[in-house]
């Protein structure tokens, strides 16, 4: 037996236990549809269903009511790039190379648009791509899309209103407007030409939008109108001396936000329209979050929630039912493509390689999570907005249900109870009062790390390990010189 089968049986005898009997009891239909939304940079507390109430997401907030909410979704390994990368394969970014932006991830991995193709799904891919590293307006062809057969993709841009995507062929296709809207559409009418077809497979459509990703004043009008005037609140951890330009940004930040929202609204109503909503996933995340000046940082890679965190809802009427329900349980990137196989009935084709954890049982409600696991926060090599001299370093952290912990390469660095400082303001490293708490935190990531096989080692000698051209400035990849094909990804193991 695989260890791979052995852990899920083994966690199906112990977790099943004790659950609600109508959970038990729902029998899901079989091969279901998957519809996975995810943007750029959308952070988890900034939802009206999360408690933001200044923001307006009401589709969102809609969507919430009828889904399983994973409160603690995490993004590991915050950028995206990286993040990218280990939810297509299900592993750590150690393990698949991909740990800077603007790499190239080698044609080999077996990923999830693979492993559904050889179920007999049709997939399809829309939007933002961003891990094939040849340039953000190169062509990705058919053999570096990993597997998906339906392709309206550019690797980066974030022009949202002057943009363009490739089909089949070198041919730059003009997107009219800004661009989430007609990529909105161009879902909508893969769902409706699927519906039409009595014959058709199951579909697999990833859709991946830019915004709310900076620049952050670049949403239609109507929205920034809508929050044109209005004097929101910033988080608690925004320093003083930042308040009058968080401000104009998080006006930006949530006319995109609401803009999204709309295409949320739209792609629901047209999965009702089409009779396909019953036995489609859904599945509404982002690939990481926005510091927006909390601590004084801006974007990602850093290890506080503002960049961690991110929002994770899956919707499944047929398979679920349309009960509003929470879990705290950690789901890391790695965990998505296994739980999308293992919600499709398709976890014996989980690859052995896969890292990531099959939480389709957590979904169903059939298995209770496993609320001590605590994903790890790692950033093997600073890099961008969070380079050595903004401030940036190699980081290990872990993020529990209550508590932060984080070291960089010299020790003990992070400390956050986040149930009485939730905007992780006081940092308790080396507090006699929670000194028990650090050394049982400490274990528990050098226990993780150990399982994980990760080192630990300065950015650099993973770069050197690999084999990477970086910009010494910026420490990545320079997108803007010629493809350089030692930055294939490599794993630094």
């Amino acid at each position: 037996m695989k260890r791979r089968e052995f852990m899920h049986l083994a966690g199906t005898t112990a977790l099943a236990t004790g659950l609600e009997p109508n959970l038990l009891a729902n029998t899901p239909p079989k091969r279901p549809n998957i519809l996975y939304l995810f943007s750029d940079q959308w952070r988890a507390t900034d939802h009206g269903y999360a408690g933001n109430r200044e923001v307006h997401t009401p589709n969102l907030d809609r969507l919430a009511a009828e889904s399983l909410n994973f409160t603690h979704a995490v993004s590991g390994i915050p950028v995206c790039c990286p993040h990218r990368a280990s939810l297509l394969t299900g592993q750590r970014p150690l393990s698949h190379g991909l740990y800077l932006n603007d790499l190239a991830l080698t044609t080999g991995h077996r990923s999830v648009a693979h492993c559904l193709n050889d179920a007999g799904y049709a997939t399809g891919y829309i939007g933002k791509w961003h891990i094939d590293g040849r340039g953000r307006s190169a062509f990705t062809p058919e053999d570096r899309r990993q597997g998906f057969r339906f392709w309206r993709g550019l690797e980066c841009t974030h022009d949202y209103n002057k943009s363009f995507y490739y089909a089949d062929t070198p041919e730059r296709i003009p997107w009219d407007g800004y661009e989430p809207f007609p990529q909105t559409r161009m879902a909508q009418d893969y769902l409706t030409r699927h519906a039409k077809n009595d014959n058709a497979d199951p579909f697999a459509l990833f859709v991946s939008w830019g915004p709310p990703h900076a620049p952050y004043h670049t949403a239609p009008e109507k929205y920034r109108k809508l929050y044109a005037d209005a004097r929101l609140t910033l988080r608690d951890n925004v320093p003083r001396e930042h308040h009058a330009q968080a401000q104009k940004d998080y006006l930006g930040y949530y006319a995109h936000m609401t803009a999204l929202d709309d295409c949320v609204g739209d792609l629901m109503k047209t999965l009702a329209a089409t009779g396909l909503a019953e036995n489609t996933i859904v599945v509404y995340t982002s690939d990481h979050g926005d510091m927006l000046h909390s601590h004084g940082f801006m974007k990602k890679q850093q290890p506080w929630d503002e960049s961690l965190r991110v929002p994770f809802l899956v919707r499944w009427p047929g398979g679920i039912g349309r009960k509003k329900r929470e879990t705290a349980a950690r789901i890391d990137t790695p965990d998505i493509m296994p739980t999308l196989l293992g919600l499709c009935g398709e976890g014996k084709r989980i690859p052995d390689a896969v890292e990531g954890r099959d939480l389709s049982g957590v979904v169903r409600g059939t298995e209770r999570p496993d609320m001590d696991y605590a994903p790890i926060m790692t950033c093997p090599a600073p890099f961008g907005q969070w380079s050595r001299d903004r401030g940036g370093r190699e980081y290990r952290g872990v993020r529990t249900e209550r508590w932060t912990y984080c070291n960089d390469l010299n020790g003990p660095w992070l400390l956050y109870d986040n149930e009485a400082d939730p905007f992780q303001k006081q940092n308790l490293i080396g507090n006699p009062a929670h000194s028990k708490k650090q050394r049982e935190l400490n274990d528990l990531l050098i226990a993780r790390l150990k399982e994980t096989q990760d080192e630990f080692l300065p950015g650099d000698e993973y770069i050197r390990r690999s084999g990477y051209h970086v910009d010494p400035k910026t420490g990545t990849v320079d997108y803007l010189k010629p493809f350089d094909e030692r930055n294939y990804t490599r794993s630094p193991r």
